[in-house]
């Protein structure tokens, strides 16, 4: 069944599916100790610098909760935009592993400031509060919402200037760079981030993600956090070799740069009915509208999405890097049946 629901439903590229089947050769040492894996680290610090510290993972969630252990003790806090990942969709993981309370701080765009960080710096050196030690952001945003590289290092200099550290969900970091139009390694180590939570799944990757830490002090213990959270796989090339054909030739940034362009055609298509109203700027693959709710009902009987916010009937609709014209065109079809058109 073809959909907007989510980047995760999309398949796998035929490059990634190719290299896991190639990692299928013979016997290999388990727990990364293979060719694929050390391939594959070498290819990410070819990305980011040499000097990085890299660990492969199962998912998501497990990444996050590796890297904000990596960056914190129990009695800190994180600190996080109410719709981050961490908050809402992670069932409580993040706060399991580290023990840290997350502060959520709203804001209507998905995304973090130094002045809004600022408002949560308080009871510092007080035995009785939790202790701000780490921000998270993702990039592209819980919204859809891309910050800039200015912007990230704005947060970095804050944090940085306070004995604090800044984590980034990187899960659709290609969408962003993508968008900006600048390399990975100049939104993330060069803006001063410290610790990267890597995706491809949402990309064209069949699974995994990995914790990239620029910090020295913070990889020194990646690798106990991972075995700790259950997060090391014991025939880890499968997983690794991905990530040779991601980062070679720049698969993931034409992957991202579909993704994003079937975006913006899609936006195209619902932009010709007046009923429909963008709730967020259109910076990467994820659209968010309200319309009016019978014509959301109608549509759902075609087509699966994610309802986003049920009190002002605002949809979701997420394109991929293996959209289609066809794809494009059939929802089109749909659209106009369920306006009445």
């Amino acid at each position: 069944m073809r959909s907007f629901a989510s980047d995760n439903n999309s398949g796998v590229h035929p490059l990634i599916m190719d290299a896991v089947v190639k990692a299928n050769d013979n016997h290999a040492v388990g727990y990364g100790d293979d060719p694929w894996t050390q391939a594959a680290e070498q290819t990410v610090k070819q990305i980011f610098g040499d000097g990085c510290g890299v660990a492969f993972v199962f998912n998501g969630t497990g990444a996050n909760s590796v890297a904000l252990q990596a960056v914190t003790r129990p009695f800190n806090c994180i600190i996080a935009a109410s719709t981050a990942h961490i908050c809402v969709d992670e069932c409580g993981a993040p706060t399991k592993f580290t023990g840290c309370r997350i502060m959520e701080i709203a804001v209507p765009d998905g995304k973090l400031t130094p002045e809004l960080i600022r408002t949560k710096m308080v009871g510092i050196g007080v035995c009785h509060h939790s202790q701000p030690k780490a921000v998270y952001i993702s990039q592209v945003s819980e919204l859809g919402t891309v910050y800039t590289v200015a912007e990230i290092r704005a947060i970095a200099e804050y944090l940085h200037a306070h004995d604090m550290y800044l984590h980034m969900d990187g899960a659709r970091l290609a969408n962003a760079c993508a968008y900006l139009g600048c390399t990975m390694k100049e939104i993330t180590a060069d803006a001063g981030v410290d610790i990267l939570s890597l995706g491809g799944t949402k990309n064209g990757m069949m699974m995994g993600e990995a914790v990239v830490s620029f910090r020295p002090e913070l990889s020194e213990n990646l690798m106990y956090y991972r075995k700790q959270s259950a997060q090391l796989a014991s025939k880890l090339r499968y997983l690794s070799a991905q990530f040779i054909p991601y980062f070679e030739n720049g698969l993931w940034l034409e992957n991202a740069r579909k993704a994003n362009d079937s975006a913006l055609r899609l936006a195209g298509i619902l932009e010709q009915f007046p009923e429909i109203r963008f709730t967020q700027p259109i910076e990467s693959n994820a659209l968010f509208f309200t319309m009016p709710r019978p014509v959301i009902e109608r549509l759902m009987q075609e087509y699966f999405f994610y309802m986003w916010n049920d009190e002002r009937d605002e949809v979701r609709l997420v394109t991929s890097w293996d959209t289609t014209e066809e794809d494009l065109y059939r929802f089109e079809i749909a659209l106009k049946k369920a306006f009445g058109r």
